[in-house]
């Protein structure tokens, strides 16, 4: 579900729609290799951090909220920032500004790492999340760099791809393993020398030209503050979430007035006149929603609940994540052969059917019996989110496409984060009762978009 159709991490990037070739590399392998290693790093630090929660929360304190800023810090500002950054690298170039974001995201591991309290940490994520995306569209960036010709540019974009894929369901185990069997700082260390790896590798990438991409900074800031607000309020509650959801409403009606008035905004409202652009949209934040927000609720049943060990929970990911990548390429046979709305409609009605099972499991359900009713629910959201993304790139026209990709892959980043702060908020107050309130949400959510898909033509 990490793959450029399955999580859905593409660029706004216009060098990644563009036609130019590569500017000489004599080693594209290399180059590769040094664009798939750090998506794969931004991709496992988005997962690895959920199994070591319990941990971070008895060494460092903080509570429930405190631990759902330490996800949340690092996926909303990494969704927010999404929608500038691949003009920044258009600007910047893609290898100076691959080099910065590496260069950040890893120093920042270090201060996480080294994070002597909870404040300090979810500071140090947030920088993780700005470094993020500044990371990702200028790896693809360097992909299409690479690789001029049509073909082989596809086999190594899949390639990429692939690495977000497995970076995803390796996390939870990664994260466990290294919470039991070291401490879950190592979650963030070992981000040390892999960064290492991929500056090292980009010193053999040529120099990518500098592009001029307009910047939408009013529209950008805004942004940020909604969604900070917004979370705040969700995971705070109280008199102080009240003030904070109405700074998320006066900063949201600022946002639609302003990139309303924007020549180039960072949301182009008019994309989502189209059903064609807003279903896929819908669906792809349902997605997040359900798995990531899943994930959350999970790693903490298996730990707080059932008393499992941290490795114990990572395990119990794996048949769910495992299966994610082999999935990814069978709903892109389908997409070919049936169109987009069938595996779409497919993919829905699998992970509904996942989540309704979900509703059984309590305290006492041996956990990996719950390993197996995970997994209809990521091989639902593996089956719908490639046919979800090729249906809203045919939507748009080319020239529109890292634009309506970006605005995409923001949205289910967003949907991701928020899902972790309502789940998280919804549990705190009884877990059982509260995990069932957020099956319920997430399975209603796609009911909703279900039918929306139905009533999108083929």
């Amino acid at each position: 579900m990490t793959t450029e159709q399955s999580t859905g991490h593409p660029p706004r990037s216009g060098q990644l729609i563009d036609g130019e070739g590569a500017l000489g590399n004599p080693s594209p392998t290399l180059t590769l290799t040094a664009a798939l290693l750090g998506f794969a790093l931004i991709t496992l630090d988005a997962s690895v951090v959920n199994v070591a929660l319990p941990a971070m929360g008895s060494a460092l304190g903080g509570g429930l909220s405190g631990l759902q800023w330490v996800v949340d810090a690092y996926t909303l500002s990494f969704a927010a920032l999404m929608l500038s950054t691949g003009a920044f690298a258009d600007r910047a170039g893609a290898s100076r500004a691959y080099g910065i974001g590496i260069a950040l995201f890893t120093l920042a591991s270090a201060a996480c790492g080294c994070a002597p309290n909870l404040a300090t940490l979810i500071g140090a994520r947030v920088v993780q999340g700005v470094a993020a995306a500044v990371v990702l569209p200028a790896s693809l960036a360097l992909v299409r760099q690479a690789y001029p010709d049509a073909v082989r540019r596809a086999r190594a974009v899949s390639v990429w791809a692939a690495g977000g894929s497995a970076a995803i369901a390796f996390g939870p185990v990664a994260g466990g393993a290294l919470t039991s069997l070291w401490d879950w700082r190592g979650i963030f260390f070992v981000n040390l020398p892999l960064g290492a790896v991929a500056l090292a590798l980009l010193l053999r990438a040529p120099r990518s030209p500098r592009r001029p991409a307009p910047l939408d900074l009013p529209g950008q800031l805004l942004a940020v503050v909604t969604l900070t607000a917004l979370t705040f309020a969700v995971i705070e509650g109280g008199t102080t979430g009240l003030a904070a959801l109405g700074v998320a409403v006066v900063a949201g009606a600022v946002f639609v007035r302003v990139e309303n008035r924007q020549a180039h905004p960072v949301v182009p409202f008019a994309l989502f006149r189209s059903r064609a652009v807003a279903v896929p949209v819908a669906v792809g934040a349902a997605c997040s929603v359900a798995f990531f927000g899943m994930v959350f609720v999970f790693s903490l049943f298996f730990q707080r609940v059932q008393g499992h060990s941290a490795l114990y929970a990572g395990l119990m990911f794996l048949p769910m994540s495992g299966l994610i990548a082999v999935t990814n390429l069978a709903a892109g046979r389908l997409t070919a052969r049936y169109g987009a709305r069938v595996p779409m409609l497919l993919g829905q009605s699998v992970a509904v059917l996942g989540l309704a099972l979900l509703l059984y499991v309590d305290g006492g359900t041996a956990a990996p019996l719950v390993a197996v009713l995970l997994i209809p629910l990521a091989l639902g959201c593996a089956l719908t989110v490639p046919p979800l993304t090729a249906a809203m790139m045919e939507a748009v026209p080319s020239d529109r496409a890292g634009l309506a990709a970006g605005v995409l892959n923001a949205a289910r980043q967003v949907a991701g984060g928020l899902s972790v702060a309502v789940f998280g908020a919804l549990v705190n107050g009884g877990f059982e009762v509260g995990m069932r309130y957020s099956l319920v949400l997430a399975l209603g959510l796609f009911v909703v978009t279900g039918v929306l898909t139905a009533r999108v033509r083929s």
